[in-house]
């Protein structure tokens, strides 16, 4: 699976967010996407999720460019928000049945993507009384239900604990496995370190970065 993403711009008003942000990915990999809040990270992968209109650039995935088919995006893209897009209400069962049929969704907890994020411990619970852990797992398994073979995921760990963030480490490794492409916003340093490759995006413009564990100077270049 070939990844590429080109000349991609978003402006709001005269304000450029987004200034012909290009990179590419390979199968298997993570990219981690760093940068300060308000630098542009949620606005790139909800425009590349097909969430968001961008103004220009290109998506292609073996040639193909979803952009020109926002349909087909969901084939191909996961998207995991940065806040929780779950009916609190409703049960986690209830959630996954806005993406799954009843028949996807039972082989899905029995032995797929939704069995290994060990979703059957809470399947009846009201999305309310989930911990934060649950609601990320549960997300994730909204956004995987096409079965895509890209995955972005905007701050992942933001807010949860130190149990919650290994269950999403561990998700993310998983998911890799195969061929599967993960990008993630960051500004973590754990997940910096889990990246194979890092990219600074700062006044629109996206550039490669290499971490080598002074925090002190990732900080003055955010």
């Amino acid at each position: 699976m070939k990844i590429e993403i080109e000349s991609v711009k978003k402006s709001y008003g005269k304000r450029e967010i987004l200034k012909d942000i290009s990179l590419f990915a390979n199968e298997g990999e993570c990219i981690g996407i760093i940068g300060a809040n308000g630098s542009g990270k949620s606005t790139l992968f909800a425009g590349l999720a097909g969430i968001l209109k961008l103004d220009s650039g290109r998506f292609t995935v073996d040639g193909r460019d979803l952009l020109s088919d926002i349909p087909s995006i969901r084939k191909y893209v996961g998207y995991v928000p940065q806040g929780i897009p779950l009916f609190d209400e409703l049960s986690a069962k209830d959630n996954l049945l806005f993406w799954y049929s009843k028949e996807e969704l039972e082989k899905s907890l029995e032995g797929g993507m939704l069995s290994s994020l060990k979703i059957n411990e809470f399947i009846d619970m009201r999305v309310s009384r989930l911990s934060g852990g649950m609601k990320k797992r549960l997300s994730l398994g909204c956004a995987v239900s096409g079965g895509p073979g890209i995955l972005f995921m905007d701050e992942p760990t933001a807010s949860l604990d130190l149990p919650g963030k290994a269950e999403v480490y561990k998700y993310m490794d998983d998911f890799r496995k195969g061929g599967r492409t993960v990008f993630i916003a960051t500004h973590d340093e754990t997940e910096i370190r889990l990246c194979d490759r890092c990219f600074l995006l700062k006044d629109g413009k996206l550039a490669p970065y290499s971490y080598a564990g002074d925090l002190e100077k990732l900080v003055k270049e955010l």
